[in-house]
C-alpha cells in the first residue's frame, strides 16, 4: 500500500483568475496557500479532509466526469448563501432515496460540485 501523507484534487481551468474567484469568493472556501507570479498564481484552498488546487490554464474545461463531494452541515443554509452570491444552482436541495440531502451547482467551467448533508441519523455517521 502506498502511504499518502496528504492529497488535493488539481484543477486546471479555462479562466484561471475566474475559477479562483468563484472558488475563494462564491463557493467560500478558505485559502491553504499561493504559489507563483501574480498573473498565474496557483491557489490551494482547503476541502475538507484534502485540498484543491486550482492553476494553470487548460483550453478545454475538465471532462464530464469531474465532480466533486463537499459535505457541510446545513444544505438548505449554504443553498442560501450560495445563491445569494449568484452561484449556478444546477438542482436544489432535496433529500435522496439514499438519505442524503444533496444540492448540485457548477463551476464556471461546468464542474459539477454536489453539496451534501449527512443527515444525524444517517449510516454513514456510523462505523460498526
Amino acid at each position: 500500500m502506498v502511504n499518502v501523507l496528504s492529497s488535493r484534487i488539481l484543477l486546471r481551468p479555462t479562466d484561471l483568475e475566474r475559477s479562483r474567484a468563484f472558488y475563494r469568493d462564491d463557493l467560500g472556501l478558505a485559502v491553504y496557500r499561493e504559489f507563483g507570479p501574480h498573473e498565474t498564481r496557483g491557489t490551494v484552498f482547503f476541502l475538507g479532509g484534502g485540498f484543491l488546487e486550482v492553476s494553470g490554464h487548460a483550453d478545454r474545461p475538465p471532462a464530464p466526469g469531474l465532480q466533486l463531494w463537499l459535505q457541510v452541515p446545513d444544505v438548505a443554509r449554504t443553498h442560501a448563501e450560495l445563491a445569494g452570491r449568484g452561484v449556478p444552482v444546477v438542482r436544489e436541495p432535496r433529500q435522496e432515496p439514499w438519505g442524503l440531502v444533496e444540492m448540485w451547482v457548477e463551476d464556471p467551467d461546468g464542474v459539477r460540485i454536489c453539496v451534501v448533508e449527512v443527515p444525524e441519523d444517517h449510516p454513514i455517521r456510523y462505523r460498526p
